[in-house]
């Protein structure tokens, strides 16, 4: 997998997978297109997840247009380490996850992989599509991350302990969103 060229080795790893009923390219420009957003319950999670900002801000949410979610990501600092196009697409940051406002810092492939500036922690995650039989493709989305220094990671453990069920739980809800988009277009809804 690509992802295994950004971060091969990795302090915290979520993997998911799931089996959907289309031909892998189809599957993989649904991936591109998923509007995560159009759930109930990450629309909560990212609300949540942004409050303080918010408070401190006093800021409300506009409402949003529609849009999928590698182009929300993409527009908060996340950044493309490398696609290959219809199988995998891996995208990086930098970033202090345990802050109440983390800022993502995306950056050029060679420099995400060498950064070592203490205080940090580095995350790359992937969508990947494989052939299944007839007709179907594995989707995989997997999230690896490696802190900089022991302070990073002893903050990051703490920030993986209270807030990874719910990263986990935003991963599956992807997953099956794929899955139903996929049958939706499939049956012409």
């Amino acid at each position: 997998m690509l992802l295994d060229k950004y971060l091969p080795f990795f302090e915290a790893r979520e993997r998911h997978e799931i089996l959907v009923r289309a031909e892998p390219a189809r599957a993989y420009a649904a991936i591109r297109a998923l509007d995560l957003e159009r759930s109930f319950l990450v629309r909560a999670l990212f609300g949540i997840r942004t409050l303080p900002e918010r408070i401190r801000s006093r800021q409300r949410i506009p409402p949003r247009e529609p849009r999928p979610f590698l182009e929300t990501a993409l527009s908060i600092g996340w950044r493309i380490l490398e696609e290959a196009p219809r199988e995998e697409i891996v995208v990086g940051a930098v970033t202090q996850p345990w802050t109440a406002s983390p800022r993502f810092q995306g950056m050029p492939a060679e420099a995400f992989c060498a950064f070592a500036e203490p205080g940090y922690a580095k995350i790359a995650w992937n969508f990947a599509v494989r052939p299944a039989d007839s007709g179907r493709a594995r989707v995989s989305t997997e999230t690896r991350v490696v802190t900089t220094d022991p302070v990073s990671r002893r903050r990051f453990r703490g920030y993986w302990l209270a807030f990874g069920p719910f990263i986990r739980l935003i991963r599956i809800v992807a997953l099956r969103r794929l899955r139903r988009d996929l049958a939706r277009e499939r049956l012409g809804v």
